[in-house]
């Protein structure tokens, strides 16, 4: 099992509360799925890389979540939706990765 699992939760949340969202018509409910993800994932990214670390990516957490909007309107929802989880992959991954 990788040790490192923000990237998956992160780029999960952002995704996942999409998905529900749209699916179940009820954006409230995404947005919990969306918090409940950010919330796992801030623990990981303090428990990885300390509490900069966690602060920092909760911060681009939430500006990936509000920047899929305007990008969505350019490029359609799922693709905003996906480009901005691979985003947040990767800045979470570049962060609490270890360096050997």
């Amino acid at each position: 099992m990788p040790r490192n699992l923000s990237p998956a939760i992160a780029a999960a949340g952002l995704v996942g509360g999409y998905a529900v969202a749209r699916w179940t018509k009820k954006r409230p409910l995404g947005g919990v799925v969306l918090a409940v993800a950010g919330g796992v994932a801030a623990r990981e990214w303090q428990r990885e890389g300390g509490v900069r670390a966690s602060v920092g990516l909760t911060a681009a957490y939430v500006a990936a979540f509000g920047g899929s909007h305007p990008l969505a309107k350019k490029i359609g929802a799922w693709p905003a939706v996906f480009s901005a989880a691979g985003a947040m992959g990767v800045a979470s991954w570049a962060v609490t990765r270890e360096r050997g």
